[in-house]
């Protein structure tokens, strides 16, 4: 028994080893539009002011038409090459009427007052004063089926119960929570022909008769099994973490705060300097993300880092008719900011009423040349061509043709200190295994795996003078010679206890999933294909129809949005989603299960449809489509002055305990 516990032991010591490896979080980065210039002075002009249709970000209802927060920057003395004076951003946001989803003007469901705030959806407590606010945190229109017993999880620690259904099946007990506590009940009778509660509370913020849930029941049923509620029609606000802004209140580098009954104005007090090769922290989320120019440029965007779990909209400027998007417009669109490349466009024209005609809705990318983040020319990282594809970003197996391509994995140039015979995870199951150094620490031998399985392996000697790692492939689509790894050893070490390489650059791209683009191929809605050298262009062959009040799929992960219009009227973006993290509780808002029951266990919500997700606003998540990953998070990245493969280390100690106590044992 003695050594069988201690095999045991040894087993789940060896799992903790291998589930040891890190990885970064994820997150979305929504971008504004970019703006170039000399200096800031050359940028500004008059003034520039980004609202909601340039910025998906900000707070937009597509239903309504409805915006409320804007960014300007304005022409103020003391804007100077990258400085911006004080006084010259100012972000306002102003309370608009939007109407519930639940839409029934005859019972007291039509609308409701709302402030978008730093790219949230807030809910003043009093509809004509911005100073006090709470988060939105449900607004649907679905049906839930509540079985008595249940409780619906609403999301952020909010519930209601079903107690208890009258014997004729008329009336239904509820009851509201917060955390599991008590906060309110109401006997809610369905043949009133008003069965709707309105959770009405004191002191928030010291404010009284504040209304913070409302619920419609729909219809009550007492049968022989079961007694169930059903509810349609659902809003809350998160009261219980409200918040008062007042006019000392800092916000990052916004610090000068005015209230004027339903607006809300801040800006910056001090200087605001756009820090070159850098993304600068302006306020609650919000950023200036600037590039990497010499002193006589400047060029920078508006962006919003998101890494909440969930599921995000990532949509392009609204339009009432034919348009056209690229990446200045739709954030969607792969940019590079440093080089200030893009390479997609899409555009619609040839539009009757709401139908797209043959040929009317075109989808063109070409390839362009980008710097390597590890930028070294004289060791041959310079440049490499890439190409967007239908929002991912790809690399072309032939620099000049677009109809053979694999989505970029990595491209980094973060410093990574592996000791041999650890692996560093690089993303999509490829990896670099150190097997071992040289006695004189000159020289380490690495190999490159795909799910584990040997791919190729080579010994890098960092004296040399040239110590990176090509690793070419062959068949690759029917290409010889293609480059998927470039490995940049930047130093090697022999110790006394560790060997240890540092990487100082990498690149891959996901070679085994590499695809080719022919002309008889379908996209979706585009199905017809032209390939000439570097352009790819799509088109449709067939009428596409921007049904109202839908999402109407493009293709590969695209979308339209179409708003709930008359017949006379057309609003639409595209969009496509970016998924964060595992975690399907998404920007505190969950949805109950359709018209399930699932006996007296909670109902937890899930896949909510509201107008949130273009206000970055998350909605459950479950798309396959895989962002291209950023280096650190695909890799496992160590942490400054952290001990390299310290979960190995800690395995290996347990395991020498493990042979310790089997040999005493014996």
């Amino acid at each position: 028994m003695k050594r069988f516990a201690a095999v045991t032991l040894s087993a789940l010591m060896l799992l903790t080893v291998f589930a040891s490896a890190a990885s970064a979080a994820d997150s979305v980065e929504i971008r504004g539009p970019v703006f170039n210039g000399s200096n800031i002075d050359d940028i500004v002009g008059d003034g520039i002011t980004i609202d909601a249709t340039q910025f998906a970000a900000f707070y937009y209802d597509i239903d309504d038409n409805v915006t409320t927060e804007t960014l300007s920057i304005k022409p103020v003395s003391g804007n100077s090459g990258n400085v911006i004076g004080e006084g010259g951003i100012v972000y306002s946001t102003k309370i608009q009427q939007v109407d519930y989803e639940y839409e029934k003007p005859s019972i007291g469901w039509d609308n409701y007052s709302l402030l978008g705030f730093f790219a949230d959806k807030y809910i003043p407590l009093k509809s004509n004063s911005a100073d006090k606010l709470a988060k939105l945190v449900l607004d649907s229109d679905d049906k839930y089926t509540v079985r008595t017993g249940e409780t619906l999880d609403l999301g952020q620690g909010y519930s209601l119960q079903a107690k208890q259904v009258d014997v004729d099946g008329n009336k239904v007990w509820l009851e509201f929570d917060k955390d599991g506590e008590y906060v309110d009940d109401e006997i809610i009778d369905v043949g009133e022909g008003d069965s709707t509660w309105d959770v009405e509370l004191d002191d928030i913020q010291d404010e009284d008769d504040v209304v913070v849930l409302k619920v419609h029941v729909n219809q009550v049923f007492q049968g022989a099994v079961d007694s169930i509620a059903q509810i349609e029609g659902l809003w809350l606000i998160d009261y219980a973490n409200a918040i008062k802004i007042e006019s000392d209140d800092e916000f990052g580098d916004l610090d000068d705060v005015s209230i004027n009954g339903d607006t809300l104005n801040i800006t910056n007090e001090d200087t605001f300097t756009l820090t070159r090769d850098s993304t600068n922290e302006l306020a609650e989320g919000l950023s200036f993300k600037v590039a990497d120019t010499s002193s006589n440029m400047l060029r920078f965007y508006l962006a919003k880092e998101i890494t909440d779990p969930g599921t995000y909209e990532v949509r392009g400027s609204v339009a009432s008719g034919a348009y056209d998007w690229d990446a200045s417009n739709f954030a969607g669109f792969y940019y590079d900011l440093n080089d200030n490349v893009e390479t997609e466009n899409l555009s619609v024209s040839n539009l009757k009423g709401n139908v797209i005609q043959k040929g009317g809705l075109v989808y063109t990318t070409s390839i362009k040349d980008v710097d390597y983040e590890y930028y070294k020319p004289s060791l041959d990282w310079d440049q490499y061509p890439v190409i967007g594809f239908f929002a991912e970003e790809y690399i072309p197996l032939k620099s000049n043709s677009a109809d053979k391509l694999a989505k970029l994995v990595l491209d980094s140039d973060d410093k990574y200190t592996v000791k041999t015979g650890e692996t560093l995870d690089l993303g999509e199951g490829y990896s670099l295994q150190a097997k071992q150094v040289d006695v004189d620490g000159n020289k380490v031998w690495l190999e490159f795996d795909k799910d584990g399985e040997y791919v190729d392996d080579e010994i890098i000697d960092v004296g040399d003078g040239d110590s990176t790692w090509d690793v070419e492939l062959d068949d690759i689509q029917d290409e010889d010679d293609v480059v998927v790894l470039k490995v940049h050893v930047n130093q090697v070490f022999q110790g006394a206890v560790d060997s240890i390489a540092q990487i100082e650059g990498l690149w891959l791209i996901d070679y085994a999933n590499a695809i080719k683009i022919e002309s008889d191929d379908e996209f979706g809605e585009l199905n017809d294909v032209s390939i000439q050298g570097d352009t790819l262009k799509i088109s449709n062959d067939d009428t596409f129809t921007l049904t109202r009040d839908s999402d109407q799929d493009i293709a590969e992960g695209m979308s339209f949005k179409i708003a709930d219009t008359s017949t006379s009227d057309l609003r639409y973006y595209p969009f496509v989603e970016r998924t964060v993290g595992n975690n399907t509780t998404v920007s505190d808002i969950t949805k109950p299960s359709g018209n399930e029951t699932v006996g007296n266990e909670t109902v937890t919500p899930d896949n909510i449809t509201t107008e949130t997700p273009e206000d970055v606003n998350a909605t459950p998540e479950t798309p396959e489509a895989t962002t291209p990953e950023e280096p650190t998070d695909n890799a496992t990245k160590p942490e400054e002055n952290s001990t390299p493969g310290f979960g190995v280390v800690l395995g290996l100690v347990g395991l020498l305990g493990v042979v310790y106590l089997v040999r005493r044992n014996n």
